[in-house]
């Protein structure tokens, strides 16, 4: 069930030292995401240890990062500050039940009807929110506590640490890939800060990441159905956030690196992690696009890695706090610049001209409510206006030849599928009154897709009923004939030569 994934030396050397890159990414977005939160900057740094070490070995993503992430950590806001941080760790808890029940009735696989403009519009927006959740660094906060923008000395030093890291990462892989890039180019820019005492803005900064080993904690919250009315929305919420952005950050590493995950294992395994975090004061998370990125372009693309980066950032909290406390915010800030530059499709802007104006339109949107609002939100309304389109565009593609047989019959060869986006086309290609007494509709072309669809044959057959006429149906699949039992004795079914074709049903996990 579990395997490290390296068989030598230098997969070894190469994902280990990946996960060290990431673990150093980490500890500032975990400490962000804990302050979006309301909780202390610890409990965001346990998530990102317990959540990355355990989605890393029970997942289905060898290679995902998983952490503490801003699209949770909006929802967690109103529970922590109503009811205190204990209700949060209980509904974390439930969180990962909910995640693991997905993965045991198999909904994982559902993430593939996302059509491709979502995604690109969910890559392009995760990459504006990244790029967006940097710019918090540009400010400084003084006595009052008044924060205000950087300017002179202090910015061009920023600017200027900023602009070194990016160039470090961009031109290193050119000369050699032996050493990860972004930690070559932390290291570097951390030595001169280090060594040259420039005063500039570090980790330390934004809060102490020194504490220790995580406790086990049994969420100290009254086990009554009040507390689960309480809890159970948000719950849900985060569940289906944390699976949506999980599932799509896999499809995403599955692109990029031409492999495939397995989505149902990887609601699993986010649910175990979140299970577990909720029981040791963690603020629980999921799948981070950011913290991926910089790890498979840094080599690692292994469980290893994960399970690297997870045990090296609990050794920072237990051990190296100090040091950490000492990298300069420009060396990180510069790391996630570079993701944001991998992480935007640029070939997007260049297509959105050639592509169809709903697909367009889909992209734009999505993007701009991930932005605006959170991914969750973002990913459903993309695919509901995609579907909706979808059907006013194959709602027109019904009709029908119509011919008499040698039988007298009238026959109405119906092509395009009938559902409720049709219905009503469907119903003005017949002709009750003047057709003959008894009338077919060859369905050898056409598929009986839903509830509506029913109904309109329903209406239809009574229409011919009440002239005193026949109507059959002939060629209907069989997933057809099981949704119009429904019709009963309304409608007869007149099974003649079947065609073998069959309602597509994805059973891979």
């Amino acid at each position: 069930m579990f395997q490290l994934g390296c068989a030598n030396r230098a997969c070894f050397q190469n994902e280990i030292l990946s996960g060290l890159t990431v673990a150093l990414a980490l500890v500032p977005e975990a400490v962000a995401f804990a302050f979006v939160a309301g909780v202390d900057p610890l409990v965001g740094l346990y998530a990102a240890f317990m959540v990355g070490l355990l989605a890393s070995i029970f997942g289905g993503r060898p290679g995902m990062i998983s952490g503490a992430t801003g699209a949770m950590a909006v929802v967690m806001v109103a529970l922590v500050a109503d009811n205190g941080v204990e209700y949060l760790f209980a509904a974390v808890v439930l969180t990962g039940l909910f995640q693991i029940l997905a993965g045991v009735f198999k909904l994982g696989k559902y993430i593939r009807i996302v059509p491709h403009p979502v995604m690109l519009g969910f890559v392009n927006g995760l990459a504006i929110v990244i790029f967006l959740a940097q710019l918090q660094h540009f400010q400084i906060t003084d006595d009052a506590g008044i924060a205000a923008w950087m300017s002179g000395e202090p910015l061009m030093i920023l600017l200027g640490f900023i602009a070194m890291t990016m160039a470090i990462m961009h031109f290193l892989p050119k000369l050699t890939m032996a050493f990860p890039a972004a930690l070559a180019a932390i290291i570097i820019v951390s030595g001169l800060v280090i060594g040259f005492d420039i005063n500039t803005t570090t980790v330390g900064d934004l809060a102490s990441i020194e504490g220790g080993f995580p406790a086990f904690h049994i969420p100290s919250v009254p086990f009554t159905l009040e507390t689960l009315y309480i809890i159970l929305p948000y719950s849900i919420i985060l569940a289906a956030v944390g699976l949506i952005e999980s599932l799509l950050t896999l499809s995403l590493i599955d692109e990029v690196t031409n492999t495939r995950g397995r989505g149902n294992r990887e609601c699993v395994g986010q649910g175990i992690a979140n299970t577990v975090t909720g029981m040791f004061g963690g603020m629980g998370g999921c799948a981070m696009i950011g913290q991926s990125m910089i790890n498979v372009n840094s080599g690692g693309h292994q469980r290893l890695s994960g399970i690297a980066a997870a045990l090296f950032l609990l050794s920072f909290i237990l051990f190296a706090s100090g040091l950490i406390e000492l990298i300069p915010m420009a060396a990180l800030i510069g790391v996630m610049f570079m993701v944001v530059m991998g992480t935007f499709e640029w070939t997007s802007l260049r297509i959105i001209r050639k592509i169809p104006r709903t697909d367009a339109f889909v992209l734009v949107l999505v993007s701009g409510v991930t932005v605006a609002t959170d991914l969750a939100i973002a990913v459903i309304v993309g695919v509901i206006v995609s579907a909706l389109a979808f059907a006013w565009e194959h709602a027109s593609h019904i009709n029908v030849k119509g011919y008499d047989d040698e039988n007298g019959s009238r026959v109405y060869e119906l092509n395009g599928p009938l559902f409720f986006g049709s219905v009503k086309s469907f119903m003005e290609l017949f002709d009750p009154e003047n057709d003959p007494d008894d009338v077919i509709i060859e369905f050898q072309n056409s598929r009986v897709a839903d509830h509506s669809a029913i109904e309109a044959i329903d209406s239809l057959a009574e229409k011919y009923i009440k002239l005193g006429k026949s109507l059959h149906l002939r060629h209907l699949s069989e997933e057809c004939k099981l949704l119009l039992t429904q019709a009963g004795d309304l409608v007869e079914v007149n099974v003649m030569e079947d065609p073998k074709y069959h309602v597509a049903d994805d059973k891979i996990a």
